[in-house]
């Protein structure tokens, strides 16, 4: 399947199905359709399908670089405690 590099909304789709086990952890494929479920998140896969959506969000600002941006900032804080440790 094709990753989805933004988050958007599905404005038409064909029989969509996305994996979204990166995010959310589930296994199972959601179905997606324009009036039940719309929205689609970077870092997911379609597996089933096709679709056209409106970017609504690139890079840091979407779900999955918001994720990756907390994950970053949380191990900065700890190179720099370690730093401070060795340091005084």
């Amino acid at each position: 399947g094709d990753l989805l590099p933004a988050d958007g909304v599905l404005i038409q789709g064909n029989d969509l199905k996305i994996d979204e086990s990166a995010l959310t952890g589930e296994s199972d494929h959601v179905r997606k359709a324009a009036d039940k479920d719309p929205m689609l998140l970077s870092g997911t896969h379609v597996m089933e399908g096709s679709g056209k959506m409106v970017v609504t969000a690139v890079g840091v600002n979407s779900q999955s670089g918001i994720i990756f941006t907390l994950l970053g900032a949380g191990g900065d804080e700890e190179e720099e405690e370690k730093k401070e440790k060795k340091g005084g």
